[in-house]
């Protein structure tokens, strides 16, 4: 294979497990970070075959990455292939100076910080540990270790959130100038306890999706931000010095690129198959010990599938889609309809693209287009 330009590395730990998270996370278990690195690196190591020689980008997301102890971290990150974008996730509360350096001299170029609001009340809803100051503090740490590109993730749909509330975290987070922001409904996954505790509120805020998403686009995109993908927004190359700042590991899953995914949990799809390593930590790190990769659910997939996928991840970018091969997943009638009420247009002869009122309808138009 060699040819995926594309690496996912998970690193599950964290302080705790909010109460809407349903990521593979484990809660502390400090004396494996070690362990667990060694067992990244082995899988890495039985996997090297599918990585092209020249990376475009390394992910590391979690679970809490930064949670993970320095050394073992830097560590991890200097024995990773280099490659031209490396992005970390990181809680707030976890960026210091000393973080926000070592991540900067062992390659990193790009920090994603989960903000989700600047509402003390909205994160003691969420559970989170960090506070609006902590976001504050950890992007000037950041900007100190000469950091240039910078991610904000936000949150809508919180319980106990009004449109005020929604316009405040905007502001808030516009104030610190990042150069990313991915702004993303609240899903909270049925029969969790955040549902049980929260469970009318949610419904309440479904009502409201539409009207926070509307306020979302409209206040970024006045504020000079290119809304290229669904929930994410960027700095315009004109407003950045010319640079490209869309996030370009999530760029390829949109583009429907093949990417290699290592650790507990991780995803990886290559070709005609996509795999899932397992989900339990003594499991993986056992298999990986005796030098054998860990265990996986493996799906086959077919051109109709990889097809349907392109069509829906495709449909989520500011840039037209080329049909060119995906004619067997499109239905004909359902594109006459949508491009007849204006929500998608023919782009040239062979590419097409939603318009600013299919993006707001983006789920049920990609439905009516699917065969």
């Amino acid at each position: 294979m060699s040819n995926v330009r594309h690496l996912y590395v998970h690193l599950p730990f964290c302080t705790h497990r909010c109460g809407y998270c349903d990521f593979v996370t484990v809660v502390g278990q400090r004396g494996q970070h070690a362990a667990y690195v060694d067992a990244l690196l082995r899988e890495l190591e039985l996997e090297s075959d599918a990585l092209s020689s020249g990376l475009e980008t390394v992910f590391l997301g979690g679970g809490t990455p930064t949670f993970t102890a320095l050394p073992e971290l830097v560590r991890l990150l200097e024995a990773l292939p280099p490659a031209e974008e490396v992005t970390v996730e990181a809680n707030p509360e976890t960026m210091t100076a000393e973080l926000a350096r070592a991540l900067r001299e062992a390659g990193v170029t790009r920090v994603s910080l989960g903000a989700q609001s600047f509402r003390p009340e909205l994160l003691r809803v969420l559970e989170r540990v960090a506070g609006p100051d902590d976001v504050r503090r950890a992007v000037h740490h950041l900007r100190d270790a000469h950091f240039d590109n910078i991610s904000l993730d936000l949150l809508y749909g919180i319980p106990g959130q009004g449109a005020a509330d929604l316009v405040a975290d905007l502001d808030d987070a516009l104030a610190l100038a990042p150069e990313h922001l991915s702004c993303y409904e609240l899903e909270a996954k049925p029969g969790t306890r955040f549902t049980h505790a929260w469970g009318e509120e949610l419904a309440r805020q479904a009502d409201a999706m539409d009207d926070y998403f509307e306020r979302v686009v409209a206040r970024l995109t006045a504020a000079g931000y290119r809304w290229y993908e669904t929930a994410n927004f960027c700095r315009a190359p004109d407003d950045a010095g010319g640079r490209d700042l869309r996030a370009r590991h999530n760029l390829a899953y949109w583009l429907g690129r093949d990417y290699l995914g290592v650790g507990v949990g991780a995803v990886t799809t290559i070709e005609n198959r996509r795999w899932r390593n397992t989900p339990r930590l003594g499991r993986y790190l056992e298999a990986l010990e005796s030098g054998q990769a860990p265990e996986r659910d493996v799906e086959p997939l077919d051109g109709d599938v990889r097809a349907r996928e392109r069509v829906m991840l495709g449909l989520r970018l500011d840039e037209p889609l080329s049909l060119t091969g995906l004619d067997a997943a499109l239905d004909a009638h359902g594109l006459a309809r949508v491009e007849e009420l204006g929500l998608a247009a023919r782009v040239g002869r062979d590419s097409l693209t939603l318009t600013r009122r299919g993006r707001f309808l983006g789920g049920a138009v990609t439905a009516e287009l699917l065969a």
